[in-house]
């Protein structure tokens, strides 16, 4: 694979990062964690047309398209750093033909970090997860996070419900979308471990739960990389960590098969699936060699390879994009306020 970088902009602070679709057009969305930081978006061929989502809110620490609504997303907005997050709060956003981007507020949830929709049964979940319940300082994990859950309404005027499906989270951060037994679900990290949240599969269903494993997360990533026809468990620990292994499933449980070498710290960004049809795992790492990173398995070395795509970068989230004639790796690299993407090749 070959590993093209384009600058996309100078964003103070660029931590999120996600794609949407309008009318089968693609944008890429990069938005800041500062106080009164923007949100912009990327469009054309070459994600050179920019457009302002909005210039001043910060603190964004997710972006998530809302399924069915030709590029509605949800964002958090007011989670600055030094979790100074007691005011974060969900906003719905879309794009009007005439007026641009439309921003409004739909529900206030102090410390809300990462969430999803979840759609299962024909209905559009959220599920929505808290780094903490309140902070005295920043080093207060006296009250641990929770997951809520709740049916998305149509439109943000209508509101939504959030009951509480898990609780005791203590540095409940990280969260993937995956599969378990062919039903959609999220993954939860906190240092509880890896825990499963399964949405019901009928209208007003219970909703499922079961924890994976039992060590300190800060993030996770499943994907089947060895091609044996089950997902292994890619994470980050522990919390902002400075270990990053990949779980095998065995009779017993989980066992580690592998441990990203060097010498890192505050590892962050997390993805896995496909490049160029290749399953691999995208690192980001915000410290010391701050690099940007692929990690695959190698059938003819029986064992898993790393390639550094860049450093010095300090990435913080990644989206990857598959296309016919190449793949996107939208990266907010924090650590030198830029929003990139890589273009992956053949």
């Amino acid at each position: 694979m070959k590993f093209t970088k384009k600058r996309l902009d100078q964003v103070e602070r660029c931590y999120s990062t996600a794609h949407i679709r309008i009318d089968g057009e693609l944008y890429a969305l990069f938005a800041s964690e500062q106080v009164a930081g923007p949100c912009y978006a990327y469009s054309g061929p070459d994600l050179s047309q920019k457009e302002t989502v909005w210039e001043k809110a910060g603190g964004t620490m997710s972006i998530v398209e809302i399924p069915g609504t030709n590029g509605q997303f949800l964002g958090v907005q007011n989670f600055f750093p030094g979790f100074q997050a007691q005011k974060a709060k969900l906003v719905w956003g879309k794009r009007d033909g005439v007026k641009g981007w439309q921003v409004q507020d739909f529900i206030d949830l102090p410390y809300v970090h990462r969430f999803d929709i979840l759609r299962s049964g024909g209905v559009n979940y959220l599920v929505a997860a808290t780094l903490c319940g309140s902070k005295k300082d920043r080093e207060d994990w006296s009250d641990p996070g929770k997951v809520y859950v709740g049916v998305l309404p149509e439109t943000p005027e209508e509101g939504v419900h959030l009951t509480p499906l898990l609780e005791g989270l203590v540095k409940n951060h990280g969260y993937w979308r995956g599969e378990l037994g062919g039903q959609p679900c999220g993954f939860i990290t906190c240092d509880n471990g890896v825990y499963t949240v399964i949405p019901p599969q009928t209208p007003g269903g219970e909703w499922e739960t079961k924890r994976l494993l039992d060590v300190p997360v800060s993030d996770v990533a499943i994907y089947d990389l060895d091609g044996d026809g089950e997902d292994e468990i890619i994470t980050i620990e522990p919390f902002h960590g400075d270990q990053v292994k990949i779980y095998h499933k065995a009779d017993d449980g989980y066992q580690v098969v592998y441990t990203y070498p060097g010498e890192y710290n505050f590892a962050h960004a997390l993805w896995a699936g496909r490049l160029r049809g290749i399953p691999a795992v995208v690192l980001g790492i915000r410290r010391l060699q701050a690099e940007l990173a692929i990690i695959r398995f190698s059938p003819e070395k029986s064992s898993y390879v790393e390639t550094i795509i860049d450093q010095g970068c300090g990435p913080s989230n990644v989206d990857v994009i598959p296309q016919k004639e190449s793949d996107l790796i939208l990266c907010a690299n924090n650590s030198v306020h830029e929003a990139a993407v890589y273009i992956v090749t053949d």
